[in-house]
């Protein structure tokens, strides 16, 4: 053996190489050039100045860095370059600007938007150093219960203020990466896509002669997510240790209620910048197989509206999509999920019906129970205020509905909405002046004829019927105008 380990060194052969040949096992084979490596990097090590008996290990760490500075040794240990990319000054900054814009309500640490800026002029460097190393928790998140137009409630869970632009910053990273992955056919909560372009491109399979629609609707569906479930379809597109455990870290953060954090096992509450994203993730997969199978369906979030030609097509995939939703632990609210006729759906907000040019778009009758109601709250007789500031409260919400809805070709309702809405105003005006004397004095002070100014001073309790009638020539389209009113015809 030592013939042939003098000739392998004769030969130019590594010391490595003559271990090899000699031991002939792996096990020692690998101890010994530990050994080895071990003794070569001791000889370079150079001496450090500090104080003595200073330890090597672990217990001794550089100082924190901050975000210009970049991350120091242990940080680059992670691995996590997507961490580290939603992480940076420019990125925080850009999730600042979105998460202030979208204000919202403090979470369980019951600070604000401002108290949490003040917080984090302090406190970011260390938050940040947890992140990289792994040690972030996040806080539970609050919950709020939403009343439902139809007398249910809806819960959201409220992260606190530092989460969402935690989340937001994750977010502005992750999407780019997964959001060319997903579906041409799912329109919600993306870049570029909004409700609109759902709603007109179910109108053109419509159009295409699809009159029957598989409306399915699942039964609450972010309070159902399964964890486990998520995170492996999540893995499958995101390749980042770092990352998924953080995420994992907001699903498994529980709930705060009555003062009391309970820990989920499934759910991804609505409130928090990464819920829709993750939304999106889990029902991609439905989509693919839809996809597969030719079908021509639209999804915005849990809605989806399959397009078929026959009844009997429609059951056809409403089995399918049983089954699908099935396997991803996730139920069909088989109270609100319907095979139908297209014209006795509805679909975000609108509906469709057939008229002389074809399938047309108009505001669900639902929708316009809603809008109606609203309107009432926001114009209470009994509320105090000038009709000016009546007008002021009800723009915001007008202009907001009219953006929303301006879609429907539908011109007739829009006219009828409008004269309900300044039927309803004069109304207001009315009770306000109150006596007969005040309503002669200010409808005479408009313009009014004196006969016309009489007989609505008559009636001065009969506000609803005296608006409708001879105070249209007084309160008219101008006055309105001149107060901001919008129309929404």
């Amino acid at each position: 053996m030592s013939e042939r380990a003098t000739a392998m060194s004769r030969s130019g052969k590594s010391a490595e190489a003559v271990v090899v040949a000699v031991t002939g096992r792996r096990a020692e084979r690998e101890r010994v050039l530990e050994d080895m490596a071990m003794s070569r990097v001791m000889r370079q090590m150079p001496v450090r100045a500090g104080r003595a008996g200073a330890a090597d290990g672990e217990a001794v760490r550089e100082p924190a860095s901050d975000e210009t500075r970049g991350p120091r040794r242990e940080h680059r240990g992670t691995g996590s370059a997507l961490l580290q990319a939603a992480l940076t000054r420019e990125n925080l900054q850009r999730a600042w600007k979105r998460v202030r814009a979208n204000k919202g309500a403090a979470g369980v640490d019951g600070l604000d938007i401002d108290q949490t800026a003040a917080l984090l002029k302090t406190e970011w460097l260390a938050i940040r150093e947890r992140l990289l190393q792994g040690r972030y928790r996040p806080a539970p998140v609050r919950r709020a219960l939403i009343p439902k137009p139809d007398g249910g409630e809806r819960e959201l869970g409220i992260p606190t203020v530092t989460d969402r632009l935690i989340q937001q910053a994750l977010l502005q990273v992750l999407q780019p990466l997964i959001d060319p992955s997903f579906s041409e056919h799912s329109y919600g909560f993306r870049p570029g896509r909004r409700a609109h372009d759902a709603v007109l491109a179910a109108q053109g399979y419509v159009q295409s002669g699809r009159r029957v629609v598989v409306d399915v609707d699942l039964e609450k569906f972010f309070d159902r997510v399964n964890h486990d479930i998520l995170m492996d379809r999540l893995r499958r597109r995101v390749d980042d240790p770092a990352v998924l455990r953080l995420v994992r870290g907001y699903l498994d953060s529980g709930i705060m209620v009555d003062g009391v954090a309970q820990q989920r096992y499934q759910g991804t509450p609505q409130g928090g910048p990464l819920s829709p994203l993750l939304a999106n993730v889990l029902l991609d997969e439905v989509d693919r197989e839809l996809e597969r199978r030719g079908h021509c369906f639209v999804r915005y979030a849990d809605d989806c509206n399959v397009y078929v030609r026959s009844r009997r097509a429609g059951e056809r995939v409403m089995a399918l999509l049983r089954r699908l939703y099935g396997k991803l632990k996730l139920a069909v609210n088989e109270a609100k999920s319907a095979v139908a006729g297209v014209a006795g759906r509805k679909f975000l907000g609108y509906s469709f019906w057939f008229g002389n040019g074809g399938v047309q778009r108009k505001v669900a009758a639902k929708a316009l129970l809603a809008f109606k109601q609203r309107v009432r709250e926001l114009t209470r007789r009994s509320g105090g205020r000038s009709m000016a500031q009546v007008v002021e409260r009800l723009r915001v919400y007008l202009l907001g509905w009219k953006a929303y809805f301006g879609l429907a070709q539908t011109p007739r309702v829009w006219r009828e909405l409008d004269e309900w809405l300044r039927h309803r105003l004069r109304s207001i005006q009315l009770k306000q002046w109150k006596r007969g004397s005040t309503i002669h004095r200010e409808l005479r002070r408009l313009g009014a004829t004196a006969a016309i100014a009489r007989r609505v001073a008559a009636n001065s309790r009969c506000w609803w019927r005296n608006s409708g009638m001879l105070l249209n020539a007084v309160l008219n389209l101008a006055y309105f105008d001149a107060l901001g009113l919008p129309r929404l015809s």
